[in-house]
C-alpha cells in the first residue's frame, strides 16, 4: 500500500500527485481492466481465428466442416461464402442463427474495420468477420468457454508512482505511417504515428514510438527487460493522452500497461514491440504475465 498522505511532484507543470486518490485510481483501472477482459466481446472467450481466401469454407461440430466448432453447435452451422463483395453467411436449413436475437438464413458480414461489422450466434457460440493487413478472417467466441469461468485474478507488479512519467511528444514533420509485426508470421500492420513521446526514469532519457489512437490518445507498444521473463514477450500496450497537435506534455503511466490479447489465447492478432520500441531497462510496473491464463484449442490459422 501506498504511504497516506504523501504527496509527489509528478505531474505537468509540477502538478501534485495525492497518492492515496492514485492508488485509488489504479485500483479502479484494473477493476475495469478484468471487466473488459471477461465481457461478452472481450478477448478470454475467443476460441478459434480462420483465415479465408475467395471460395466457400463449411462450419459446424461435425469433423468433416472446415471450420469445426465445439460439439454444442450443430453438425452444420452452414458455410462462408468469400467472394468480391466480402463474406456471405447462408446458414443450414433448420439451424437458428441469430443476428442482435433476429434469426438470419443468409447474411453479408462486413468486417470489424467496416464499422459495420455484425456478431452472429448459434447456440453458444458467435462469430465475427475481421479484417488485419488486407485478410479477412472469422473469429469465433464461446460465450460459454470453461477458461472465462475460472479466469483470473491478474498479476501486477505494485504500484509505483515513479512509473507515472511526464512524456513529451516529438513530432515528426509529417505523420508517418509506420510498420509493425504481429504475432501472426507474414501479417503486418500499418498505423499513423505523429511522432515519439520522450521521458526520464532514474536520470536516463529514453523515447518510445507513438500511434494515432481514437478518443485523443496515443497507443504505444512497448517492450522492456522485463520481457518473456516476468511478463509478456512480445511486448505490452499502454495509452497516454494526445498532448494536440503541436506536441507537448502529458502523464505515461506504465502502471496502467497491460498484456495484449494474445498473452491469454492463440486467435488474437496482436502488434508486437518494435526493435526501436524495446528499452534497455526494468520497466516493473504494470501487468505481469501468468502463462496459466492462456489457453490454446488447436493453434491460429
Amino acid at each position: 500500500m501506498l504511504t497516506a498522505l504523501l504527496l509527489v511532484a509528478c505531474g505537468p507543470a509540477g502538478a501534485e500527485l495525492d497518492l492515496d486518490a492514485y492508488e485509488q485510481e489504479i485500483m479502479d483501472w484494473r477493476k475495469g481492466r478484468l471487466d473488459n477482459l471477461l465481457a461478452p466481446t472481450g478477448y478470454l472467450n475467443q476460441i478459434g481465428l480462420h483465415w479465408l481466401e475467395p471460395g466457400v469454407y463449411s462450419i459446424g461440430s461435425d469433423a468433416a466442416n472446415d471450420i469445426v466448432v465445439p460439439a454444442s453447435a450443430a453438425a452444420r452451422i452452414g458455410e462462408f461464402q468469400v467472394g468480391d463483395d466480402g463474406v456471405r453467411m447462408v446458414v443450414e436449413e433448420g439451424v437458428e442463427v441469430l443476428n442482435q436475437d433476429q434469426p438470419v438464413t443468409d447474411v453479408l458480414m462486413p468486417a470489424d474495420v467496416t464499422g459495420k461489422g455484425i456478431m452472429l450466434s448459434h447456440a453458444s457460440l458467435a462469430w465475427s468477420v475481421i479484417e488485419r493487413g488486407g485478410k479477412l478472417a472469422v473469429r469465433i467466441r464461446d460465450y460459454e468457454h470453461p477458461f472465462v469461468a475460472t479466469f483470473g485474478p491478474l498479476p501486477y507488479y505494485d504500484i509505483d508512482p515513479a512509473k507515472r512519467v511526464v512524456a513529451t511528444l516529438r513530432k515528426y514533420d509529417e505523420p508517418r505511417t509506420i510498420t509493425v509485426n504481429t504475432v501472426i508470421e507474414g501479417l503486418q500492420q500499418f498505423p499513423e504515428s505523429p511522432g515519439v513521446v520522450e521521458f526520464e526514469l532514474d536520470g536516463q532519457l529514453y523515447q518510445l514510438e507513438a500511434e494515432t489512437s481514437a478518443n485523443d490518445r496515443l497507443f504505444i507498444v512497448f517492450g522492456d527487460e522485463t520481457n518473456r521473463g516476468e511478463t509478456y514477450g512480445a511486448g505490452r500496450f499502454v495509452y497516454m493522452d494526445d498532448p494536440g497537435r503541436d506536441g507537448g506534455e502529458a502523464i505515461l503511466d506504465f502502471n496502467k500497461a497491460y498484456s495484449p490479447p494474445c498473452a491469454f489465447n492463440d486467435f488474437s492478432t496482436c502488434p508486437v514491440a518494435s526493435p526501436r520500441n524495446r528499452l534497455a531497462v526494468r520497466i516493473d510496473a504494470g501487468e505481469k504475465f501468468d502463462p496459466n491464463l492462456h489457453y490454446s484449442v488447436g493453434a491460429a490459422h
